[in-house]
Order: structure tokens, then C-alpha cells, then sequence
């Protein structure tokens, strides 16, 4: 028996030895993975087709986990990935996010068709320039704007933060009489070249191409570079994946895979749906047909777009409940830091808050906070301050002899306020709940702005992919119009039931 243990005993020990040995060879391997690290999240903006757009087809989308991004940013990202052994994650958000973003570092790299200017070098770090790109004049046909100096006494549309931007400041300083306008998106600055807000705009080659096709009432001329131009990836300062991913870029460069990727993604031509293959008539032009197969993208926004509603309503009216029973509570102190706090959020843009929330979070507290955890906080956050008010309003105009009968009852403060005022005060108030609450759900598009993929920010897209402005916006506002209006519906109903029961 005592050998049969001690056999036993000698199996177990060289078991233990040989799997820690296998375990240890293999967290070595793992050890000298040339970046370290298994995951690495890319950030982009998804509306600059064909470097980065959505694959709008069965209505799927990135954000919430499912659905793809797809584009010639995103296979060169996929190649890397492959080639460097690691899983990519990503992310989105406006492109005037995007250095943001790897500042407050909530991304590993930023690919999204970026050019390594000096004013970026000094905020982070760039990859070699994996593709050359040009800037050209977008302007109505027939403008015959096709150089610089055509430009002078013009307006000039420009995509906020982009290098096109930064070259069309060069250029108004040479050329007199140039007024530039900023816009967010490259499709805004389209539709302000139709509607003739703007006389032209500059914007790289291969976008400007696939805009040209869908509007043949558009034009555009490729203007000469003074200084090489291209894209690069972004990393953040002192990344240490520069060195790797210039190593592969090179590679890819040298062995035709980028050659390749340009052919696939750049030598395609837009489909134009045969509407509008013909000249422009006048008024809007819409043809809502040419986003009917990417009307299930759009109406995925919805129960995100309701999620985080219901949320910021349920969390809004209990923090503002609790802000406005400190305010009459006649405790001074606390008085005084429930209204300075109501000043401070109604006193503040909302977008200007909800920046700060996403981007401050993670270097503050360390935590990586998502975009829809950062939305719902921030209008609980601003949605409370308002409802504070509103409730504290409707505690005031319940009849005092309720609270008197309570107290000569002896029943304790907080008792009665749970269950004699604040039943009756939120009687009172239900309409402008309601209100707060339609406000909210129509405020929910701002968080497109970091990337929720909601309602409007899926409209966007559909715009993007399809260079179109007003159909895929107008079927959002239609959205919108239904679920108020079925909101308020449930609201009556709701007001209603409760006449009936007094």
C-alpha cells in the first residue's frame, strides 16, 4: 500500500511539474508578443466612405457588439491585426474626437484617414503614411473653379479638424476674399454646396469622387499639393506600437497587399440609383427609394434610443426628487449645494457636459467608461437639475394642512413625504414630467456625438454610405414624431386613469 502511495504520490508531483512547465512556456511565448498586449480598441469615424463606413445591409451596427465597420482603413487595421497577433476592437466617434479620445486614452490608434500634420505631432504620434491623397474643389457644375486663385471672394466649406481644413487656411491667406466654413461632417458640407450656403469646398480625391457620382449636379477638380499629404495611423504620444505597425505597413507596401487594398476599395465606382443619374431638378429632389434597403439600420436605433431614455427619466427623477427635498428641508448647507449645483447644470451646454463625462472620466478615475454609460449619466446628471425644480415646485402646491395633518398624526417627516406629498405632488406635475421626458428622448441624438449609435447617428450613416442628405434624416425625424406622439398618447391615458380614481 505505502508504494502504491508513493507512486501515486510521484505521478502527481510530475504532473504538477510538467503542466507548470508547459504553462511557463507558454505565458513565454505570450511574454515576447512584439506589442504586449492581446486587444488593441482602434477608434474611427465611420462616415468617410471609402476609407471607413458601416455595412448598413441587415441592419446591423458596431457599437452595441454586433454588426461590422467596414472600408480601407478597416482591412488595413484587420491585416495588422493578423500580422502582429493581436484581437482588434472598435470604437467610434466624431473625427474631431478622435485625438480626444487617444489623449484621454480610450484607444490604442486612430485610423481614420488622418494626416500627420505638425500641430498633430506635437499632441501624438503618427505611423508612416500609408496612402497619398489629394484635395480637390467640389463646387456646382459648371463653376469652373478649378484652381486656388478661382477661389478668391468665395465661401469655402471645410470638415472641422481635418487637414483639408488646415489647407484651405493656407490657401484664404494667399487668396483674398475667401470666407471658410467649418461643418462637422463632409455630407453637411455637400448639402450646403447645394442648398448655396457655400460657393465650393475642399475635400480629398476619393471621397469627393463617390459624391460627384450621386450628385450629377456636382463637380470637383483636384487642386496641386504644395507638401506631401497622406494618412497615417495615430497613436497616442510615446506609443510604443509605432515601431511594429511601421514594420508591417512597410511590409504591406513592399509585397502589394496595400497596392491591393487600394485597387479594391478606390477603383470602385458609386452606384447611382438611375433617379438620380439625371441632372438635379428643383426643390429637394427626394427620392426616398435609395435608402429603402437600409431602413432596418435605422430602426435598430430605436431600442437603444429608448433604453437610454428610459434610463435618464427613472435616474433623473430620482436624483432630482432628492435634490429638491434638500431644498426645502430649510437645512442651509444643504440648500445651498442642491441650488449651486442646479445653477451649474442648467447653466451649461449639454454637449459641453457630456464631453466632459466621456473624456475626463477615464483620467480621473481610471475607469473606462462606454459611451452609452457616459450618456446616461450625464443626462441623469443634467435632467435631475431641471426635475428638481419642477418637483420641488409640486411639493409647494400640495395644501400645507396635508403635511399639518400628517405631523398633528405623528407621523415622521420622511414617511409623509413618501407616501402623503409627494403621491399628490407628482399628480401635479405629471405633464411637465412628460415634457422632460420628450425632451430627453429628443436630446438622446447628442450622444451620437460619442459615438452612440442612435436614431439620428444611423441616419448619418445611411446619408454617408449613400451620399444623400435629407431622405434618411427625414425618415429619423419621422421616427422621432412616432414615438413622441405615442408617448404622449400614454400620457393622456395615464392622466386620465388617474382623474377618474379622485
Amino acid at each position: 500500500m505505502k508504494k502504491k502511495k508513493v507512486w501515486l504520490l510521484t505521478i502527481l508531483v510530475v504532473a504538477v511539474v510538467g503542466i507548470s512547465i508547459i504553462t511557463g512556456h507558454s505565458n513565454s511565448l505570450q511574454a515576447v508578443s512584439p506589442l504586449g498586449k492581446d486587444t488593441l480598441t482602434m477608434i474611427t469615424s465611420p462616415d468617410y466612405p471609402p476609407y471607413e463606413l458601416y455595412d448598413t445591409k441587415g441592419g446591423d451596427r458596431q457599437i452595441v457588439g454586433f454588426g461590422q465597420i467596414v472600408g480601407f482603413d478597416i482591412d488595413i487595421a484587420k491585416t495588422l491585426a493578423e500580422k502582429l497577433g493581436f484581437k482588434l476592437q472598435i470604437m467610434e466617434s466624431d473625427f474631431n474626437g478622435l485625438i480626444p479620445a487617444l489623449q484621454a486614452n480610450r484607444a490604442d490608434f486612430v485610423m481614420a484617414g488622418m494626416t500627420p500634420t505638425p500641430e498633430r505631432q506635437k499632441n501624438i504620434d503618427f505611423s508612416i503614411i500609408y496612402y497619398e491623397a489629394k484635395d480637390t474643389i467640389v463646387a456646382p457644375k459648371g463653376s469652373n473653379l478649378k484652381q486656388p486663385q478661382d477661389l478668391s471672394g468665395k465661401k469655402l466649406g471645410v470638415q472641422l479638424g481635418t487637414i483639408q481644413e488646415q489647407n484651405a487656411q493656407k490657401i484664404a491667406k494667399k487668396v483674398a476674399g475667401i470666407q471658410l466654413k467649418q461643418l462637422n461632417k463632409v455630407p453637411e458640407v455637400v448639402q450646403e454646396i447645394k442648398s448655396g450656403r457655400i460657393d465650393a469646398a475642399i475635400v480629398e480625391d476619393t471621397v469627393a469622387k463617390g459624391f460627384a457620382q450621386a450628385n450629377p449636379d456636382l463637380e470637383f477638380n483636384t487642386i496641386p499639393s504644395e507638401e506631401a499629404s497622406g494618412s497615417a495611423i495615430a497613436f497616442p504620444k510615446g506609443s510604443s506600437f509605432v515601431e511594429p505597425f511601421n514594420k508591417v505597413l512597410q511590409q504591406m507596401k513592399d509585397d502589394g497587399t496595400l497596392a491591393k487594398l487600394v485597387t479594391k476599395w478606390f477603383s470602385q465606382n458609386t452606384t447611382a440609383n438611375p433617379a438620380s443619374s439625371t441632372p438635379a431638378k428643383g426643390g429637394l429632389n427626394l427620392d426616398f427609394t435609395r435608402i429603402l434597403p437600409d431602413i432596418p439600420f435605422i430602426l435598430r436605433g430605436i431600442p437603444l434610443t429608448l433604453l437610454f431614455t428610459l434610463l435618464s427619466v427613472t435616474l433623473g427623477l430620482i436624483w432630482g426628487t432628492i435634490l429638491s427635498l434638500l431644498k426645502i428641508l430649510g437645512i442651509k448647507p444643504l440648500t445651498w449645494v442642491a441650488n449651486a449645483y442646479t445653477s451649474v447644470f442648467r447653466g451649461t451646454p449639454l454637449l459641453l457636459q457630456l464631453a466632459l463625462v466621456y473624456y475626463a472620466t477615464p483620467q480621473l478615475t481610471g475607469y473606462d467608461i462606454s459611451a452609452l454609460e457616459a450618456g446616461v449619466l450625464t443626462f441623469t446628471l443634467n435632467s435631475g437639475a431641471y426635475m428638481s425644480e419642477t418637483i420641488r415646485g409640486g411639493i409647494q402646491a400640495v395644501d400645507k394642512g396635508q403635511s399639518e395633518a400628517a405631523m398633528s398624526m405623528g407621523v415622521p417627516y420622511w414617511l409623509m413625504m413618501w407616501d402623503v406629498i409627494l403621491p399628490q405632488a407628482l399628480k401635479n406635475i405629471l405633464p411637465a414630467l412628460v415634457n422632460e421626458t420628450i425632451g430627453l428622448l429628443k436630446d438622446s441624438a447628442l450622444v451620437s456625438t460619442i459615438g452612440v449609435v442612435e436614431i439620428l447617428r444611423s441616419a448619418q450613416i445611411v446619408g454617408a454610405n449613400k451620399y444623400i442628405y435629407f431622405e434618411p434624416l427625414l425618415f429619423a425625424g419621422l421616427i422621432y414624431y412616432v414615438l413622441v406622439m405615442g408617448m404622449t398618447l400614454g400620457a393622456s391615458a395615464l392622466e386620465r386613469r388617474l382623474r377618474e380614481s379622485e
